[in-house]
């Protein structure tokens, strides 16, 4: 009988990007079982282009009772064996009573078969504390995700050969992961090579502020996918962007890639991971100035900092 796994991972963005590595270790240890996503509609489309799953639910978050009544339905019908939750939240670790209290549990719901037994789980990394996760789990061999997959076709966007990405917005509701968009337009208009600003159609009002400053610039808010963003990241020269998901997105597609940090985020738990990052802090955000980003800038190009 083929086992069957189910991986739970809800959001947000940066925590899915730097989920690639436990998703492609979960698929390594199991590789004859059929294993199925439950996430949310943003990730569903990208979570389909990956190599690790053979189906992907996007009812992760039910809203009302009839709708978490299906889900709980489709998770007891399912006939799991062994369940990841890689969100570890109180509305994942609920999901337990819904998937059977008998199906193998990894993760921090009560009565989990293989628990996080850490309690400093949460003063870790997200990438160092889900892979101690996955080893109490008895997975040992962590490949390096393939993300030859990880493209889209951005050639309607008629870009240069050569631009860089900023990513100027974050979390509305964190003003202060937001390096000043004044200063943002003021490093697009130093810059050697055309910016390119990504975000959500929330952060229009952001691209048109930086494109105002410099006519080179190519305003992309609210005009990407997640699968464009990372296309974007594999061809352009570097990446600077705040605390924010499109960033995370931008380092693991291997962009060279500068995360700035202020006081409202620690990059000692929520760092962006890739072949080439650096991180910049500052406390406040909004009093780092042009001529540190600058420098550090150079410094990623010419010396780049990496991180596993």
């Amino acid at each position: 009988m083929t086992p069957r796994i189910l991986v739970i991972k809800l959001g947000a963005l940066g925590d899915f990007a730097q989920a690639f590595g436990p998703f492609a270790a979960i698929r390594a240890h199991h590789p004859g079982a059929e294993i199925t996503l439950l996430t949310t509609p943003p990730f569903a489309p990208l979570a389909r282009q990956a190599p690790w799953f053979d189906q992907v639910w996007d009812n992760g978050r039910p809203k009302g009772l009839a709708a978490l009544w299906a889900l709980g339905r489709g998770l007891r019908a399912a006939g799991f064996t062994r369940v990841y939750d890689l969100q570890t939240s109180d509305r994942s670790s609920r999901y337990r009573w819904l998937v059977g209290r008998s199906v193998e549990w990894s993760g921090i719901a009560a009565g989990a078969s293989h628990p996080h037994a850490n309690p400093r789980r949460d003063f870790m990394h997200t990438v160092e504390r889900q892979r101690e996760q996955l080893e109490m789990a008895g997975i040992s061999h962590f490949p390096a995700p393939a993300l030859d997959w990880l493209d889209a076709d951005i050639t309607r966007f008629a870009l240069p050969e050569r631009f860089a990405l900023l990513i100027p917005g974050a979390s509305p509701g964190r003003p202060a992961k937001r390096w000043p968009v004044a200063q943002f337009a003021a490093l697009a208009a130093a810059l050697d090579v055309p910016a390119v600003i990504l975000g959500g159609p929330a952060e229009a009002a952001l691209g048109a502020a930086i494109t105002e400053a410099t006519h080179s610039a190519h305003d992309l808010t609210g005009k990407t996918s997640f699968a464009d963003i990372a296309a974007l990241a594999r061809r352009a020269a570097f990446c600077i962007g705040n605390d924010t998901g499109p960033t995370h997105l931008a380092a693991v597609a291997g962009c060279p890639t500068l995360a700035l940090f202020g006081e409202d985020s620690d990059p000692a738990l929520c760092a962006p991971r890739g072949p080439c990052v650096a991180v910049l802090r500052h406390q406040p955000l909004a009093a780092l100035t042009l001529a540190e980003v600058r420098a550090a800038l150079q410094e990623l190009i010419t010396q780049p900092a990496t991180m596993a």
